[in-house]
């Protein structure tokens, strides 16, 4: 054999190992089994494969399996949508923990029963960034993965976000006749997914449904009236929800509100009275008058929807003009029943009248004594039932929800 050759096998021979070695190292999912040093543990045949030494009580290393995580959001993502639901999986392990935070705090998220995985229970902000800090173990002692992720949220105007108002008001008292009332001040095109979102609950706990009545409000009422004494939850948990039409939920929103005394005013309009009860007992029996030819009064279910100690009555503002038309600054007492103007206030120039014939323009008139007292003891959401009048309230004016059947309401859910 030449120099040359001979020098030439020798490091080629020194490369291997050297190759050998780094390969050994480098490797994350291999160790040692701690039986020996390594050092002549082993013969290599003459097929190159591996053979225990003669012997040498040697174990071969054992690998170590590691669990991996996965999640739904990658790292240094943008733009994700705000109606995500962060989730975290792992395989050959559980999770330890599992934390989503931003500059506004950490995610609430619940753990599976198997411990695989993790997701959120609230959507995301738009425009922010968060971190998903993800611990697993796996089944062989010290055998630990930990996965860290920092993704942001796309960028949302309010023109692309759509906000509930509610009503009632927080801690309000109302009467029993009182609907949630939930509107948006963008249109919802997806109303079964926000409607999934929302939700009322009372104690008592009394059956009931939404009903839509437009693109930006839904309703929800019992389907007999509430019982007096109910405390009542909304949750309108809207946030991140996707509305349709490139729009998303802006803000959960929850209130809590209680049903007062049970008042329900029964209005004759042939014999020209109401009847004043609370919790069924008759409180007063009341000389009124209601609409003349031309102006009914309307027939059906009415609820009071706001009150005014004193209020303009200004009859332009309900299209009436011309010899019929009327300013009166200073009207008394006057609690609304419906939008297009119908009201119970005190009534001092018909007290003549009252009793025995109908003269108004639609509104119900007593005098100003009997409307004083009538104002003091009533709230938003109580009841003035209409009878005696050939034209029907209808659903859509005012709080007109007690004038469908419930079977009938109900098929206004968008589920």
């Amino acid at each position: 054999m030449s120099v040359s050759r001979s020098k030439r096998r020798l490091a080629l021979v020194a490369v291997a190992a050297l190759a050998s070695v780094g390969l050994a190292a480098c490797s994350p999912d291999t160790v040692g089994d701690g039986s020996g040093s390594g050092e002549g543990s082993s013969t290599r045949g003459g097929d190159g494969v591996s053979q225990a030494g003669s012997g040498n009580d040697t174990q071969e290393a054992a690998e170590v399996v590691k669990p991996v995580l996965s999640a739904n959001v990658s790292r240094g993502q943008s733009g994700v949508p705000v109606s995500t639901l962060v989730s975290v999986a792992v395989e050959d392990g559980s999770l330890s923990s599992v934390k989503v935070t931003s500059t506004a705090g950490q995610v609430a998220g619940s753990m599976s029963s198997d411990g695989v995985s993790w997701t959120a229970k609230e959507r995301l902000e738009p425009a922010t960034t968060y971190t998903v800090t993800a611990v697993a173990k796996g089944a062989q002692e010290g055998s630990q993965t930990r996965r860290k992720t920092t993704f942001t949220t796309q960028d949302l105007s309010l023109s692309e976000q759509t906000y509930a108002s509610i009503a009632p008001l927080q801690g309000e008292t109302v009467g029993v006749g009182m609907p949630v009332i939930v509107t948006f001040d963008i249109p919802v095109r997806n109303k079964a997914e926000f409607e999934k979102h929302m939700s009322v609950t009372s104690s008592p706990q009394q059956t009931g449904a939404w009903h839509w009545l437009s693109d930006t409000e839904a309703h929800w009422r019992p389907k007999t009236y509430w019982k007096s004494g109910t405390e009542v939850a909304v949750d309108v948990d809207v946030n991140g929800v996707d509305a349709g039409n490139g729009i998303y939920g802006q803000m959960d929103r929850d209130i809590d509100f209680t049903i007062g005394d049970a008042n329900i005013y029964k209005v004759n309009a042939q014999t020209h009275q109401m009847k004043v009860l609370s919790n069924g007992k008759l409180l007063r029996t009341i000389p009124i008058t209601t609409g003349k030819a031309g102006f009914t009064t309307r027939s059906g279910t009415k609820v009071i929807i706001e009150k005014f100690e004193s209020k303009r009555m200004n009859s332009e503002t309900v299209g009436i003009t011309g010899s019929e038309a009327y300013d009166i600054d200073n009207v008394q007492y006057a609690m609304r029943l419906t939008y297009s103007g119908e009201f119970i206030h005190a009534a001092p120039w018909s007290v003549g009248s009252q009793g025995n014939a109908n003269v108004s323009h639609g509104c119900t008139g007593m005098s100003t004594e009997q409307a004083r007292w009538l104002y003091g003891i009533s709230k938003r959401g109580d009841v003035v039932e209409y009878t005696g009048t050939d034209r029907p309230m209808t659903f859509t004016n005012g709080y007109g929800d007690w004038n469908k059947p419930f079977a009938q309401y109900a098929k206004g859910s968008a589920l």
